[in-house]
């Protein structure tokens, strides 16, 4: 089988389903896992890909996200005779669905069970262990210039609500809900996260934002954007992480800033 990602979540999944040597294209952000990524060519970024080249390589299957590509490549595509498979999960129920309709497709049912089952598994852990303690007021940034965030409808989102969050910005209307120094000031979080990616936040993004939004520097922390964002094979761990996220600002916010 000759399949092209044009995700990188998708990419680390097709490999971790035991057909990475199938994959005959993947994009430039499409890095994990490094050993086995360098070697495949590159068709560009996610929603600059070179339609004309993934034609050329005759893939099988082509595998899309529905907010990372653009319709009008999968359409392009799909007009050429390629199979496309696109997706959205916004939480961790629609990603075990996934995986197992993408191990179905590429014939590694049962390694896509195995994760899928762990994601459940996971979540219904961190579910209940969250439920006898007191919810966090967070708010998770992705972008700087303008201050990016993310609502309710959003994986991100869901992974952090799971372990207990709640989400200052969770009821906005759009995904990523674009905010004003003032408003970040005005939301007053208990928890303020800075994700590395898509924008890379730094130490000293956390001093700016102790000015901005007054708060305590202990309460503005770094996280691991790719654990919280990225969907599929990753998930299983995604949701541990969040809940250590999750935990951890409890412990800040119920007692000293040592603790954070």
């Amino acid at each position: 089988m000759r399949i092209v990602s044009l995700c990188p979540s998708l990419t680390e999944l097709v490999f971790d389903l035991g057909r990475g040597t199938d994959l005959v294209g993947i994009t430039d952000y499409c890095v994990h896992p490094a050993d086995g990524t360098d070697a495949i060519e590159k068709v560009g970024g996610t929603k600059t890909p070179s339609v004309s080249r993934i034609i050329e390589l005759e893939p099988d299957l082509v595998l899309l996200n529905d907010e990372e590509n653009r319709i009008e490549d999968a359409r392009a595509l799909e007009g050429a005779g390629i199979t496309c498979l696109s997706s959205l999960p916004r939480n961790p129920a629609e990603t075990a669905t996934m995986v197992r309709s993408i191990g179905k497709v590429i014939d590694r049912p049962a390694l896509a069970e195995r994760i899928a089952s762990e994601i459940e598994r996971r979540s219904n852990r961190v579910r209940i262990a969250a439920a006898p303690h007191p919810s966090v007021r967070f708010a998770y940034l992705i972008w700087r210039k303008p201050w990016m965030s993310v609502s309710g409808d959003t994986f991100a989102h869901s992974l952090l609500a799971l372990a207990g969050g709640v989400n200052v910005f969770g009821e906005r209307p759009e995904r990523y809900p674009e905010l004003s120094d003032e408003e970040l000031l005005q939301v007053s979080p208990s928890i303020l996260l800075l994700g590395s990616e898509p924008f890379p936040f730094a130490e000293t993004h956390r001093d700016e934002l102790a000015r901005i939004a007054d708060m305590d520097r202990s309460r503005i922390q770094l996280v691991d954007g790719e654990y919280l964002s990225w969907y599929g094979s990753r998930t299983p761990n995604g949701i541990d992480y969040a809940a250590a996220v999750i935990d951890q600002a409890r412990t800040c916010v119920s007692h000293s800033p040592d603790d954070c």
